[in-house]
């Protein structure tokens, strides 16, 4: 008999249970974009390869596009 009665006063404690969340958390902000500095171009001007036309040149293929 004493083991039944010390069975049913058996409880989980509160402080151990989870917080139940009554809202949902705001969205994350997005970082702002700093378009505010702008970059000078270079002293020296940029690289400009002497054969850079010969590799984006298109070969003429008879009957290619018809």
């Amino acid at each position: 008999m004493e083991l039944m009665i010390e069975e049913e006063n058996c409880t989980t404690p509160k402080h151990c249970q989870i917080p139940m969340v009554s809202e949902c958390p705001p969205t994350p902000k997005k970082k702002r974009s700093d378009r505010r500095i702008k970059m000078d171009p270079p002293k020296s001007g940029y690289f400009n390869p002497p054969d850079l036309d010969a590799l984006f040149a298109v070969g003429y293929r008879a009957g290619a596009c018809v």
